[in-house]
């Protein structure tokens, strides 16, 4: 699992950390698509596009 410290480089970014950590995790854990990680987010109310997460 993605230790939180590991994202202190994150800065600036418009989603929490957590948000971002959850799906790195979600995409490497479970070898979703950037698509399928993006349905993820979004049926947890958290709008993105897959270039958002492949960024």
């Amino acid at each position: 699992m993605l230790n939180l410290s590991d994202l202190s480089c994150i800065k600036g970014l418009r989603f929490p950390r957590s948000v971002i950590g959850y799906a790195v995790w979600a995409y490497h854990r479970f070898a979703l698509s950037l698509r399928d990680v993006e349905d993820l987010l979004a049926s947890r109310g958290i709008r993105v596009s897959y270039e958002i997460v492949r960024d």
